[in-house]
């Protein structure tokens, strides 16, 4: 169960004229109030009269619901709340009356009407299809004060998390931020118009997140960015402009109507990515000092042999920690997954490019499982700045050809595929179901991608193998296909 509060507006004529009218993506059939304020009385007196034209008249409800934010001298300059709640895919359905109740839970949890508060804001709850329902608000109670509604997704997530528990629903992931921002519709729409294959917030977030696991300092990794193609803005304090606070990035292919670029800051592509949690991320262990970034040439096969080898062994030894720690050194533990998922990314990289594949997919789940709640980054310990230094080694080495090549890929990959399935039993454990839902398909996605010719596909919540290409390490592949894609290949010592 989904709860998404939408932005604030004034215009309540209009969500109430849409919730009972036709709908604009799906129809609106049977509109009805399920619940509705403490005192509001009748639901049959409250739903709004249906015309002869089949429209429905929603003044009355409109001026009742509106009632408190008139009488205030001065009201809140967008005080109508929206939130709609829907089931996840395959839950069975509800009556009215169970939808009622989570209405009212979910206000009450909000702290918007908690339960038995008569002077709390007026509100109404209605359905109009059978897996979600509507809760409009006016932000002003009716004993005349503002009600500020702080943290009001948070809680309703919470809200929505009891309930599933309650009433034997599929669970969801809470609101942790381990997940990374998902593009918005516009976004996907003009991805599509335009013939990319992703939108310019994947494929950015793709390659930053090369860049930071591939860099050892700040300056290495805006370097990194620009090497890539990709187009860096600086953001600097206001009150120190020699400080820089924070960092964008666009694609030169992505722009607006007007030729501007499309910039996204590193928040919006992954809670990790902002420029405080990368700094974090960079940080030395103690007693050790910072390697400065050299303009070394890149290392040879042999060399990024030795360095997937050196890789492959630091990651057994990190299952080995995982298993043994357990809980009780969640934060060592913490460190090594993080530089971990980096070594993934970039051996991903090396074998896939820009274009990404299989590899690259299961560096994204691993990646996903292995983010803290709240994107907290845990101090390096000497075993994770190893692997760290280990990725940036693989980075340098350019793109993965066969041969030895081949075969370093292929244990790496399998040693990972054991972390991963450690770290799906520390999830369990944690009681973060979905983080460890994805620890076990980037299990599952590096075992078919080293045990030759299977990928992974999901459908339906089940996962179904197919048989598909060898898992042959390709050479050298052309550039990325999409926006503003960047053609630099292996031998350049640069990721691209």
């Amino acid at each position: 169960m989904i709860a998404r509060v939408h932005q604030r507006s004034n215009a309540l004529n209009n969500l109430l004229n849409y919730l009972w009218g036709p709908g604009r993506h799906e129809e609106h059939e049977d509109p009805r109030l399920v619940a509705a304020w403490d005192g509001a009385g009748d639901l049959s007196t409250l739903q709004p009269a249906q015309g002869p034209g089949g429209r429905h008249d929603v003044k009355a409800l409109r001026e009742l619901l509106n009632d408190p934010v008139q009488s205030r001298r001065r009201p809140p300059e967008k005080p109508v709340w929206h939130c709609s709640v829907r089931l996840a895919p395959g839950d069975r359905n509800l009556s009215d009356e169970t939808w009622g109740h989570i209405a009212r839970e979910v206000m009450a949890q909000s702290g918007l009407a908690p339960h038995g508060d008569l002077d709390a804001v007026r509100w109404i709850a209605m359905r109009h299809g059978d897996d979600h329902i509507h809760i409009a608000a006016t932000l002003v109670r009716q004993d005349g004060r503002v009600e500020p509604a702080r943290n009001d997704y948070v809680r309703c997530r919470a809200a929505t998390l009891d309930l599933e528990e309650r009433y034997g629903l599929r669970r969801t992931a809470p609101a942790d931020r381990t997940a990374h921002r998902r593009p918005h519709p516009v976004e996907v729409n003009k991805a599509q118009r335009k013939g990319w294959q992703v939108t310019p917030r994947d494929e950015l977030r793709q390659r930053v997140r090369v860049a930071a696991a591939s860099a050892e300092s700040e300056a290495e990794f805006f370097d990194r960015l620009r090497d890539a193609g990709v187009l860096v803005k600086i953001r600097n304090s206001t009150k120190d402009p020699s400080q820089i606070t924070g960092y964008a990035v666009a694609l030169p292919g992505a722009r607006t109507a007007d030729g501007e670029p499309v910039y996204y800051s590193g928040g919006r592509l992954a809670p990790d990515l902002t420029l405080p949690k990368l700094r974090a991320r960079f940080g030395v262990p103690p007693g050790e000092q910072q390697r400065l970034p050299i303009d070394e040439p890149a290392p040879g096969r042999s060399a990024r042999v030795q360095a997937m080898a050196a890789a492959r062994t630091s990651v057994r030894e990190a299952t080995t920690h995982l298993r043994r720690a357990g809980r009780d050194r969640s934060g060592e533990s913490q460190a090594v997954l993080l530089a971990a998922a980096d070594v993934l990314t970039t051996a991903a990289y090396a074998v896939e490019g820009a274009r990404g594949g299989q590899l690259t997919q299961a560096a994204e789940l691993f990646d996903r499982a292995a983010r803290d709640i709240d994107a907290n980054i845990a101090p390096n310990t000497s075993h994770s700045y190893g692997l760290r230094r280990a990725s940036r080694r693989i980075a340098m080495s350019g793109r993965v050809s066969g041969g030895d090549d081949r075969a370093a890929v292929i244990g790496l990959c399998r040693a990972i595929s054991q972390l991963s399935g450690a770290m799906a039993d520390l999830r369990t454990a944690q009681q973060r179901l979905h983080q460890a839902q994805a620890a076990h398909q980037a299990a599952v996605a590096l075992r078919m991608f080293t045990e030759g010719g299977h990928r992974l596909v999901t459908e339906g919540g089940q996962r179904l193998v197919t048989r598909g290409r060898a898992a042959a390490v390709p050479r050298a592949a052309a550039g990325a296909q999409g926006p503003g894609a960047t053609r630099r290949e292996a031998g350049t010592g640069r990721v691209g």
